[in-house]
């Protein structure tokens, strides 16, 4: 497979690579060569490393990140925006009962940026994906996308001591005060340009394969608002072809959209798109990559359906 050049590669090979190492990538190597992946999000990354390789990596990448001081604070309509979706989270009931053998369940999708051997960067037609990951992070999870020829292909377990683990009993220990949530964020994410970056990219990754607590998610959003160059943007399409609001940020060239349902304030999903020509092939106002959540569950055992 041929990769982009590395002075030429979208912002999301470089974001969070430690987080996309560490907790993201947990499906084992296809049989067949895949796509390589120049933009997408955290679990789509591949091939899944070994823990030596892993680690390597991970030690390299331990860098202080700055602050991106030439971005403004939130904006005042993303502040609200994200105190509303915040005050939903809460509302929403947590799953009862939920026990350490059960798995988390996530049906969703999407399409993202990958080159093909010399070719072009193009975009990913949408299909849809499905994981099951262990609510208490002991147990092997579960990939079914065929369009990636992952039929039901385990997912290994995530690496104990990961900080930003996503399993759901890591995700209950995290503050729900939003001061010390934005202090977990800025001592957690790594892998951008700027500290900003970094932190919003967290709150999406979070937001999208995952099911945080309520108390979490709130603080997590009220967090959100803290991260400077925030906006929103009125109407954003998910990769289902839902319509809600988004806030977002620009970074290298692209808007990065978490969006939301417009009436319930739930997550929706994602889009990014070009804000410049973009030096890998795509030209300003192009989507450079789509998702959607299409359900969340709680089920018994990998593999098994709502």
């Amino acid at each position: 497979m041929t990769r982009l050049p590395e002075h030429d590669l979208p912002p999301g090979r470089h974001r969070l690579l430690k987080e996309h190492l560490m907790t993201e990538i947990r499906r084992t190597a296809p049989s067949a060569p895949a796509p390589t992946p120049a933009r997408g999000p955290s679990r789509w990354k591949r091939p899944a490393l070994v823990a030596a390789a892993v680690t390597a990596v991970v030690a390299a990448l331990t860098v202080a990140l700055p602050t991106d001081e030439s971005a403004p604070p939130a904006s005042k309509e993303a502040v609200a925006l994200l105190e509303d979706i915040a005050l939903a989270a809460e509302r929403t009931p947590a799953p009862a009962g939920i026990r350490d053998d059960q798995f988390v369940y996530i049906k969703s999708e999407g399409g993202w940026t990958v080159q093909e051997g010399d070719g072009p960067a193009r975009l990913q037609p949408v299909h849809q994906r499905e994981v099951w990951l262990s609510v208490d992070g002991s147990r092997e999870g579960m990939l079914h996308s065929p369009f990636d020829r992952s039929d039901h292909a385990p997912l290994e377990k995530p690496a104990p001591g990961v900080p930003s683990s996503t399993d759901y009993r890591h995700l209950q220990t995290l503050p729900t005060d939003p001061d010390a949530m934005y202090e977990w964020l800025d001592s957690v994410s790594e892998g951008s340009d700027s500290k900003d970056e970094a932190n919003f990219v967290l709150v999406g990754d979070l937001a999208r394969e995952s099911l945080m607590p309520p108390a979490q998610a709130a603080a997590l959003y009220r967090a959100a608002a803290r991260i400077r160059g925030v906006f929103v943007v009125d109407d954003a399409v998910d990769a289902a072809g839902r319509h809600g609001v988004a806030v977002a940020r620009i970074d290298d060239g692209e808007r990065v959209e978490l969006i939301f349902d417009r009436e319930t304030k739930e997550f929706l999903g994602e889009r990014e798109v070009a804000v410049e020509d973009l030096s890998w092939g795509f030209e300003k106002g192009e989507v450079t990559g789509r998702f959607a959540v299409l359900e969340r569950a709680v089920v018994d055992r990998a593999g098994q359906r709502p």
